[in-house]
């Protein structure tokens, strides 16, 4: 099977797989419209963090279908579901700080850059944005369990 490339560091495989989904059988394909959503949040976001830092970025969880979001309890309207959110790994809390940090004061187009903290100590960075450049909020903030 070919690797359908989003941008120069991203592959739409790492915004569509998911352990979850293997393991219950769902299917986790994006449409055309996702993919193209996909492709502006790396274009606008995630591209620009990865040239700058000169390493790999990991999605956590990128697209999710329906039955994948209600499954990993994602909330009914979740950026996810359309292809405009992703959740970054964070190889530490000073590097989810640090890229927080630039995405605010770099990145013109991005919805929503949200440090989060599970009850379980585990940190990531969500980060969204939408193809409608005016419907992006710029919201920036933490949210800590």
């Amino acid at each position: 099977m070919e690797v359908q490339i989003l941008t120069e560091h991203f592959s739409l495989e790492e915004f569509t797989r998911s352990s979850t989904a293997l393991q219950s059988g769902i299917c986790n394909e994006p449409s055309i419209e996702v993919i193209s959503n996909l492709q502006n949040l790396c274009q606008e976001v995630l591209e620009p963090l990865r040239l700058h830092y000169g390493k790999p970025i990991h999605i956590s969880s990128g697209y999710r279908c329906k039955e994948l979001n209600k499954k990993v309890g994602g909330v009914p309207n979740s950026q996810h579901l359309k292809g405009e959110a992703a959740d970054l790994l964070l190889p530490s809390l000073l590097t989810g700080k640090e890229w927080f940090d630039w995405i605010q004061h770099h990145c013109r187009n991005y919805d929503q850059c949200i440090l989060e903290r599970n009850r379980q100590g585990y940190y990531w960075l969500h980060v969204s944005a939408r193809r409608e450049l005016h419907m992006n909020r710029r919201q920036a903030f933490y949210k800590i369990k």
